[in-house]
Formats: C-alpha cells, sequence, structure tokens
C-alpha cells in the first residue's frame, strides 16, 4: 500500500473513531458521539465551539461534565467555515453584518428527546434580509422554507448541526435530594 492510500486509511480511520476525553469531577470516561450517517448529511464544513466543549459541530453534546445544562447558559458559539475564501473573517469566526435577532440557547423541553441545532452560511446577493415582527418572537414562529424563498436563498454554502436534550432526560442526571437517577434511554 503506498504512502497516500496509508494517509487516506489513517484519515477515515481518525474520522470515524470517536473522541474520549476523561470526566474529572466523576473519574468516568466522557463520549463525543458523532451523528448518525442520516444527520451527518447536513454537516458540510462549519465547525461550532463552545467552551469546554470544543468543536461540537456533527456531535450530540456529551452527557457528562453538565454539559447539556451548561450549553443552556452558555453565550453564542465561535462558529468558523474553514472552506471561506481567504481573507474572510468568518473563516476564523469573526461573524460581522447585520444581527437578526439575538443569540437564544438551545434549551430543549423536558421529556422531548432530542432536539437538532443547525448552523447554515448562505451566499447573499445584494438584496437585504430582515425578519417580519411576528417572525422575530421565538424561533419556532418563522418557516425557513418561507424565508429562504421570500430572499432567493438557494443551497448553503456550508452548513451542521449538533443535537441535545433537556439535562434532566439526560441517563447520567441525578434527581436534586436523591443522590441517585434513574436509567434513562441513551441517543439512537
Amino acid at each position: 500500500m503506498d504512502w497516500t492510500m496509508k494517509l487516506a486509511t489513517a484519515a477515515l480511520f481518525l474520522g470515524l473513531t470517536m473522541v474520549v476525553t476523561r470526566d474529572e469531577d466523576e473519574g468516568d470516561m466522557c463520549l463525543y458521539e458523532a451523528l448518525s450517517d442520516t444527520d451527518a448529511v447536513l454537516c458540510k464544513g462549519l465547525e461550532v465551539f463552545y467552551p469546554e466543549l470544543g468543536n461540537i459541530g456533527c456531535m450530540f453534546v456529551p452527557d457528562c461534565n453538565n454539559y447539556r445544562q451548561k450549553i443552556t447558559h452558555w453565550a453564542e458559539p465561535i462558529v468558523k467555515f474553514p472552506g471561506a475564501l481567504e481573507g474572510i473573517d468568518i473563516k476564523k469566526g469573526k461573524l460581522q453584518g447585520q444581527e437578526l435577532s439575538p443569540y437564544q440557547p438551545p434549551s430543549p423541553p423536558a421529556k422531548t428527546g432530542f432536539h437538532r441545532y443547525q448552523f447554515f452560511i448562505y451566499l447573499q446577493e445584494g438584496k437585504n434580509i430582515s425578519l417580519h415582527s411576528k417572525e422575530n418572537k421565538t424561533r419556532a414562529s418563522w418557516k425557513m422554507d418561507k424565508f429562504l424563498n421570500r430572499f432567493h436563498l438557494s443551497e448553503p454554502e456550508a452548513s451542521t448541526q449538533f443535537m441535545t436534550q433537556n439535562y434532566q432526560d439526560s441517563p447520567n442526571y441525578q434527581t436534586p435530594g436523591t443522590g441517585s437517577s434513574e436509567p434513562r434511554d441513551k441517543p439512537k
């Protein structure tokens, strides 16, 4: 096997390997689980960095170190588009332009399972983009397909997503005062 084939095989192996870190508080392993192949189709060139977590694009938020609870309070992540043209700030995670609505951290309701949090980069061609007043009320009050059609936005230049659930639904959640948790379903 020549060196390029070995390099490609090693890259593929590393891409399929799950990242594991040690949970310092509990001495347990912290598993960073990749999204399924079906969900990974949306993962095209964007990186999403949160403090303590690193890049969680195309991942489940780990169920350790209270990450699923912490993420509901953190400031907005750093979003990088490494495939952007040279000299563009978004390549380094520095977003510029008009903010249409303020950042709202992931906050999935209890007992609703895993929720997807998606990020898209579209090429904007000249037209100013704005939200209608009813669209600006909550995340769920507008429809993406109508928004894209209104501003003639086609396929995204880059995208990614991550999934998380309410921290109280996590398998490692301990009910306050009991010191134990009930077994719960793992991500599917």
